[in-house]
């Protein structure tokens, strides 16, 4: 019972996480500065979780390395080209920054101007979060099957009181609002109303918590095979490298203040990720045994 306790209320977190993120661009004026900070520190935890727990588990949860490298870099390119066709990931607000006369200049990027265009080009568009609210919410989705493999693989190792999946967690709970809160600053910018943005920030702060619902069931009364959990476990550490590595640090890199404190949260995200490890027992990430190890034919 401990691991679907766990997972309700890691879905309830994540809901009522998502949700405030959505409602916080018409709440309070958020600087750039600070998103920069906060995509710096989750990009890292997001690229430590991937590597550090997510791959291992999945080696060890399929028995074949080979298996957990294919089914990670289905999960990468599946990521790749949804963002490349529905262009989510619009990390920050549509009216925040510390100093506006940055953008204007470009100071604050290695593009001049580029946030200016992009915003004057959104509010042109005053449906352009539709676009963005669909790539995400497949994203989204994915990210609930993440968290419940997670939870599952964790299960496996042991079932007592420990906090299962605790890595996909965060980086799922901290990841949430900056995209509930990229769907309805497009959605101000479009100049919709407070009804319209309650209405999809709920539906959408409760597609993570479906997505993990889905495969939780699927696995324990579904019929689902065992080898399934490991691979989603690497379908989902492709997804967090790539959001991780093509979307969250470039936003950060092309900046050139604060360089010091970006990389430091950066740092700081990945040695979360790596201490939530000793949280974990050691034979979670046993590798494969040498005979499934060496099986290249076997996928």
């Amino acid at each position: 019972m401990w691991p679907t306790v766990l997972l309700v209320i890691y879905a309830t977190c994540i809901t009522a996480a998502s949700f405030a993120g959505g409602w916080l661009p018409s709440m309070l004026r958020l600087t750039h500065d600070r998103m920069q900070f906060v995509v710096s520190f989750v990009a890292g935890l997001m690229l430590g979780v991937a590597l550090f727990h997510l791959l291992p588990h999945a080696a060890h949860e399929t028995g074949s390395l080979d298996r957990a490298i294919w089914w990670t870099m289905i999960g990468l390119l599946t990521t790749f080209f949804l963002v490349r066709a529905f262009h989510f990931h619009q990390h920050g607000p549509a009216e925040s920054s510390d100093e506006p006369a940055r953008f204007a200049q470009g100071h604050d990027h290695d593009c001049p101007g580029h946030h200016a265009q992009e915003l004057a080009t959104l509010e042109l568009n005053p449906l352009s979060w539709v676009g963005v609210t669909l790539g995400l919410g497949i994203h989204t989705f994915i990210d609930g099957v993440a968290l419940a493999a997670s939870v599952a693989a964790d299960a496996e190792d042991h079932a007592d009181g420990r906090l299962l999946g605790l890595g996909t967690f965060l980086a799922v709970l901290l990841h949430k609002p900056l995209d509930a809160m990229s769907i309805t600053s497009l959605m101000q910018v479009g100049r919709w109303s407070r009804l319209w943005m309650r209405l999809v920030n709920a539906a959408f702060a409760l597609i993570c918590p479906i997505g993990a619902a889905v495969f939780y069931l699927g696995v324990r009364y579904g019929g689902l095979a065992a080898s399934a959990v490991g691979c989603a476990v690497a379908f989902a550490a492709g997804v967090f490298l790539c959001i991780s590595l093509g979307d969250l640090l470039p936003e950060v890199q092309f900046h050139r203040h604060d360089r010091f404190k970006l990389s430091a949260l950066l740092l700081l995200g990945v040695a979360l990720a790596w201490g939530i490890g000793f949280l974990e027992p050691d034979h979670a990430h046993d590798l494969p045994a040498a005979p499934a190890a060496h099986e290249h034919g076997a996928r």
